[in-house]
């Protein structure tokens, strides 16, 4: 493989048997460096003024013009009678010169088919030579006869140029030798090095080209023949097998070409190049990909990626390679090669592509497995939510997005094909996969619907019951209507059904409240659907199961309502829901009017009469309850006094006298309200209700302001009391009763009590150990009050499921708490000598508080972490501090003690920007409305830390613009 430079380069050569077909190509060069003047004398390059102008002030004098017109003949004939009148002339050496430059000029012309020779079946080697000798033979002359002469460059430039053209090429290298090693400093210096490389490379001495390319590529001044020798350099080298090298060459031409191009363009419409760019970038690309193929392949490229810039068009080495490995049919070296690039950059705007050329070469070769692990590559690579999608959003919606929604279909109809053979659970959720992140990806897509169905029959199927539930209700409501939506409705209430017979007690009422809430969408949307009827039925029975007695009745009502009307016992059934729910409710009169629906539809011997008679009689009941409540306390005690009359046997009886103490208590008749209770206990000394007699004295006592009396009521009826949730409570009131009365140890003695026999709820035992805190505060004893504070945390950390905020809250401030000892003893430990034994107990110390800082943080309690963050930070800048003013070693010279102070400042340094870190997060809780004193402290910190962005804020309202 070799360049071919003469399509790009002028200068370039062909060996010398084609120097004379060449002719034209390189005569572009010269023409370029020594254009023909007025006079026919080739101007030098921009570096030097030589011309005729610069011959004015010189003695010559030429005769007046006479008007007669002139050609290149004349000028030469001239010239030669010149120089044959005047042999020792000043000017004789530029006459000679002009007369070689015209010669040169004469000699192209007929070269290039404009001379006498045209046309002539001559050999055109000895023709060139021919053509060109006279030149040669001028400019030798003038040489060996004015070796000195201040032009001579020039003079050894064209006669270089004759040369060449002539086809004497190794004379032309000869020239140019010479002319670069005596005169260095030349204006031809440059292009006469490129030249010699042309030469030489042309000559197969691809050591000596290389020599003559560096010295024009490693210039510290780059020239017009700069990117030209910088690529012939590579290709020198290249020729030489030192491959390493070679690409640092070709790298370098890329760089001058590609860095900041478009990314996403073809090489053959790179924004900026012109055509011989692009050719020259193709090229360059071609021989890097062979380069890198000797190498090691892919895993040659990144070391030479040494720059950010270099960045820019690094995929395209990989694209090209990989395209080179196809050419040559090396499928695997092309997919290895395309991956390397997605592997090591996912991110880029390429990778997409390049992964589906690899997806494209798996199916081309009919490698149907690795077609299907690049095709769930890619899914997961360049999904809707992935890294790149976020990165990438124009390169995420041209390029992947297509070929995700493709891919996920097939992957997901693929998967549950084999699971629909296998019955297998992991091939089921392999389509499950599929098919959950075809819908989050494409929610809005016509075929959404359809694949949301075939998500819920197969989770379904797999028996995960609660996922197909839902899954069955996006398939039915989420979309617009289709087939399959009153069906998929349908289906919801079937998993939800089967999800109840497998959940444990204590999760069935919330599964029951999703498959209601499924329920009455379906009635909703499907009201004409014949399973509507007995579906909410169903549904009017649960909610009242579950206490949603408003709710309950609603349903119900619709039941009753339906067209065409539904069965006698689905009505029987929404009556009673109808009642029972107005009864709970407080409507009395419409829960009587429902009972007497559902009697009339309820048999005489049924069994549960007795229950909905004595359900009437508690409605005449409630109804002095609601006068209670509504006030009318004398009206209320009446009621209760009814009920003996209409309902003798009733359950309710005892009730009514000792809601009539009630009722005295609520009038605030105490006195009144005890005789009725010493009553009651008299009369129904094995009532239910009597040991509600002790509470109700106890509040007699509590509402006359006898608290101690209160609290021991409250105390004795705790230790009497079998209902463990009565019993709780009334402890708990002693204890707070204590509290009020001022008799802290009695309290202390309740609330411990309390602990101990009732450490469920949860919460309400968390108050009690900060109520024990409190009160240890408040005695003065500051040990137990941090032990029962730690205790509280302790506490609060395992209560798992059952913690709330509160608990939190109160954990929260525990552990802000537990840390201000430990921060406390930090700031104790001074940096002082011995230093390194101070600086490790100090940062051990730091480390310790800042955990402890960091376990109040956990509680995410907006005043708790605000503080914390602020104690956190200023613990990280007061160790910085402690460096800068720590203890200096003694001994140390001024310069010691300078890069000694240098050294701290360094290691401090990091503590500072940990301090500004934190502070700016905890600043930044001003955008989401924190706005307390810790925040402000943080601000104040920063505008110390970072004045010039934060000392200029003076107002809350600004720092919050500032941290957004």
């Amino acid at each position: 493989m070799r360049p071919n430079p003469d399509r790009r380069f002028p200068g370039a050569r062909l060996p010398q048997r084609q120097a004379a077909r060449a002719r034209g190509r390189l005569a572009l060069i010269w023409v370029l460096a020594a254009m023909l003047g007025a006079c026919a004398s080739p101007p030098k390059p921009p570096e030097t003024a030589a011309t005729l102008k610069s011959l004015q002030d010189r003695p010559l004098v030429l005769p007046a013009d006479q008007g007669v017109t002139t050609n290149d003949q004349t000028a030469l004939d001239a010239y030669r009678a010149y120089l044959k009148k005047a042999p020792g002339d000043a000017q004789r050496p530029e006459a000679m010169r002009r007369l070689g430059d015209l010669e040169m000029q004469s000699a192209d012309t007929r070269a290039s088919g404009g001379g006498p020779t045209a046309g002539a079946a001559v050999d055109e080697q000895k023709l060139d030579a021919k053509n060109y000798g006279v030149a040669v033979n001028l400019y030798q002359e003038l040489l060996r006869a004015y070796p000195n002469a201040p032009d001579n460059d020039r003079v050894l430039y064209q006669l270089a140029h004759a040369y060449e053209q002539g086809g004497a090429l190794e004379s032309a290298l000869g020239v140019l030798d010479r002319l670069v090693r005596e005169y260095p400093k030349s204006s031809y210096f440059n292009e006469a090095q490129f030249r010699r490389g042309e030469l030489m490379f042309t000559m197969r001495n691809y050591a000596g080209a290389e020599r003559a390319y560096a010295s024009i590529a490693h210039s510290p001044t780059h020239t017009p023949y700069f990117e030209r020798s910088l690529y012939m350099h590579g290709w020198s080298v290249y020729k030489q097998g030192r491959l390493e090298d070679a690409l640092a060459s070709f790298f370098g031409v890329l760089d001058l070409k590609l860095i900041a191009r478009d990314e996403t363009a073809s090489l053959d419409a790179v924004a900026g190049l012109s055509r011989a760019d692009r050719e020259l970038v193709q090229d360059t690309l071609r021989v890097t990909s062979l380069c890198l193929e000797s190498l090691q392949g892919a895993d040659s490229i990144p070391p030479y990626m040494t720059s950010a810039l270099r960045r820019d068009y690094e995929f395209r080495i990989y694209e090209n390679l990989g395209e080179m490995y196809l050419t040559q049919e090396r499928i695997k070296d092309a997919a290895d090669t395309f991956l390397a690039f997605v592997r090591r950059f996912p991110l880029h705007a390429q990778a997409p592509v390049l992964q589906s050329r690899v997806i494209g070469i798996y199916q081309k070769a009919g490698f149907d497995s690795l077609v299907l692990d690049a095709k769930r590559e890619y899914v997961e690579r360049y999904g809707a939510k992935s890294e790149f999608a976020r990165a990438n959003q124009d390169a995420w919606e041209r390029e992947a997005r297509p070929q995700v929604k493709a891919y996920l279909t097939e992957l997901a109809h693929r998967d549950h094909a084999i699971a629909q053979k296998t019955h297998r659970t992991e091939d089921r959720q392999a389509a499950v996969r599929w098919y959950r992140e075809l819908i989050d990806s494409f929610p809005q897509d016509p075929e959404a619907a359809s694949a949301n169905f075939l998500l819920a029959e197969l989770l379904f199927e797999d028996g995960r019951y609660a996922q197909a539930g839902t899954e069955y209700e996006k398939a039915a409501y989420q979309y617009l209507p289709h087939e399959k939506s009153a069906d998929a409705g349908y289906a919801a209430l079937l998993a939800y059904a089967q999800q109840e017979k497998q959940a444990a007690p204590e999760q069935r009422p919330a599964v029951e409240r999703t498959a209601i809430e499924s329920a009455l969408r379906f009635g909703s949307a499907f009201s004409k659907d014949p399973r509507v009827g007995p579906v909410l039925t169903n549904a009017a029975e649960k909610l009242y199961a579950l206490h949603e007695v408003q709710k309950a009745s609603d349903v119900a009502q619709i039941v009753l309502k339906l067209q065409p009307p539904a069965t006698p016992e689905q009505q029987r059934v929404a009556w009673t829901v109808v009642g029972h729910s107005a009864f709970e409710s407080g409507d009395f009169a419409a829960a009587e009017q429902a009972y007497t629906e559902v009697l009339a539809r309820t048999a005489g011997n049924d069994p549960g009469r007795d229950a909905l008679a004595e359900r009437l009689a508690a409605a005449v009941y409630k109804q002095g309850e609601q006068a209670r409540a509504a006030g009318r306390l004398r009206e209320a005690v009446d009621d209760f006094d009814r009920v003996a009359t209409v309902a003798p046997q009733s359950a309710v009886r005892a009730t009514a006298q000792y809601d009539a103490a009630s009722a005295l208590i609520a009038l605030k008749d105490w006195a009144g309200a005890g005789r009725t209770l010493e009553d009651f206990r008299q009369r129904y000394p094995k009532h239910p209700l009597e040991g509600e007699v002790d509470s109700k004295l106890a509040v007699v006592y509590s509402e006359s302001g006898q608290w101690a009396l209160a609290a021991g009521e409250f105390d004795r009826l705790a230790a009497r009391q079998t209902d463990p949730n009565l019993a709780r409570g009334a402890l708990w009131q002693a204890a707070e009763l204590y509290e009020k009365a001022k008799a802290r140890p009695s309290a202390v003695s309740a609330y411990e009590r309390y602990l101990q026999r009732y450490p469920e709820p949860f919460e309400t035992a968390i108050e009690a150990r900060s109520r024990l805190v409190r009160l240890a505060k408040e005695d003065g004893n500051a040990g137990l009050a941090l032990a029962r504070t730690r205790e509280l945390m302790v506490a609060e950390q395992q209560g798992g499921a059952a913690r709330t905020e509160h608990t939190r809250l109160l954990g929260a401030h525990a552990a802000l708490t537990l840390a201000e000892p430990v921060d406390a003893e930090y700031r104790k430990v001074a940096l002082v000598e011995p230093l390194k034994k101070q600086l490790k107990l100090k940062k051990a110390m730091m480390e310790d508080a800042l955990k402890a800082y960091a376990v109040a943080t956990d509680y995410g309690v907006a005043d708790v972490t605000t503080e914390a963050t602020y104690r956190s930070a200023e613990l990280y800048r007061d160790f910085g501090k402690a460096l800068l003013t720590s203890q200096r070693p003694g001994g140390l010279s001024k310069d010691e003690r300078e890069q000694y102070d240098v050294l701290l400042e360094e290691q401090a340094f990091p503590f500072e920007e940990k301090a500004t870190g934190l502070h700016e997060a905890n600043a930044h809780h001003s955008a989401e409305g924190i706005y307390d004193k810790w925040v402000k402290g943080s601000f104040d910190a920063l505008a110390k830390l970072r004045p010039v962005r934060y000392g200029k804020t003076e107002q809350g309202e600004e720092a919050i613009d500032v941290v957004r």
